[in-house]
């Protein structure tokens, strides 16, 4: 089939790359979210995606909105028979929708209907999910509400962030998306309907949800740590700044510190839940690089019954 590709983050390179190699099909084009400010100079930079397909010599499509008629234009004329989608980050205009005859096809990474929406790993991982995946549905009008070609499933190991478990699924996506654009064109694929039991949400992770509480049970704040990293941080806060906490672990042997409170052992430093404490690893104070939790509490010297979690954010 002649492919057209649409994807922006790094997370989609897999799946791109997987369609290149397979040789069965031609991806002619690529469609991505135009360039954007990074880094302190804010210049614009090209997406991984675009990044990608230009390395590989292939058209890039940029455009502001994807009902823009310029982009609708050049995409009748590629005429294309499928598009994959990875991560794309806009909403498909039906008039979209309706160009390429075997429609939108979309890798989503969680086991639909459980978890529709913009952030489903880490949604999986903050709900304690042990097993999760990724499936490939025909895009609808609706939220992830199409029928699914296909899955594969994925253990969520024990300390898995949302970024370790993200790059796994989207290397093992990238095989099931190939092999659902085989299965389209061979015939051998019948999209199915998503049951209508089972529907879970995931939006966006925003800077209010990734607020560690310290009254809820050591595993919640485990959850939620691991669930906002890379993105966008979990945090607390400690004498009126915000201290973003990148990597924690439970202690089941304290349970003698009240919620927030701080422990300070020679290599070591505690914060006490709900239940029992948890140990920070890795923790970034405002304005600094990340650091190791001890030797953060070491330069701060947290006096004896100190807490983090107060209110009062500078």
């Amino acid at each position: 089939m002649k492919l057209v590709f649409a994807g922006t983050p790094e997370v989609a390179v897999p799946a791109l790359d997987a369609l290149i190699a397979s040789g069965r099909h031609e991806v002619a084009a690529v469609v991505t979210r135009p360039d954007a400010p990074a880094g302190r100079g804010r210049r614009l930079v090209a997406s991984p995606v675009a990044e990608r397909a230009e390395e590989a010599g292939i058209e890039v499509l940029k455009p502001v909105k994807p009902r823009d008629e310029q982009f609708l234009a050049r995409l009748r004329e590629i005429a294309p028979d499928c598009c994959p989608v990875v991560a794309y980050g806009a909403l498909l205009p039906k008039v979209a929708l309706d160009i390429p005859a075997h429609g939108w096809v979309n890798l989503h990474f969680s086991l639909l209907p459980a978890w529709r929406g913009a952030a489903p790993v880490q949604h999986a991982v903050m709900a304690g999910d042990e097993i999760t995946g990724a499936a490939t549905f025909l895009i609808e009008e609706g939220l992830d509400s199409g029928p699914v070609y296909g899955t594969v499933t994925e253990e969520v190991r024990p300390t898995d962030t949302s970024g370790d478990l993200l790059t796994r699924l989207a290397f093992a996506g990238s095989g099931l998306l190939a092999a659902t654009m085989d299965g389209i064109e061979d015939g051998s694929l019948k999209a199915v309907p998503q049951p209508a039991d089972g529907i879970s949400l995931a939006p966006k992770i925003t800077v209010e949800m990734a607020h560690v509480d310290w009254a809820a049970p050591a595993l919640r704040v485990d959850r939620v740590v691991r669930g906002c990293t890379p993105a966008p941080g979990a945090w607390t806060v400690f004498r009126g700044e915000r201290l973003k906490l990148i990597q924690a672990a439970l202690v089941t042997d304290r349970t003698d510190l009240a919620p927030g409170e701080l422990s300070v052992a020679k290599n070591n430093v505690y914060v006490g839940t709900g239940s029992h404490a948890v140990e920070l690893l890795w923790v970034q104070p405002q304005g600094k690089k990340p650091m190791r939790g001890a030797d953060w509490a070491r330069g701060v010297r947290i006096a004896p019954g100190e807490r983090a979690g107060a209110a009062d954010v500078r």
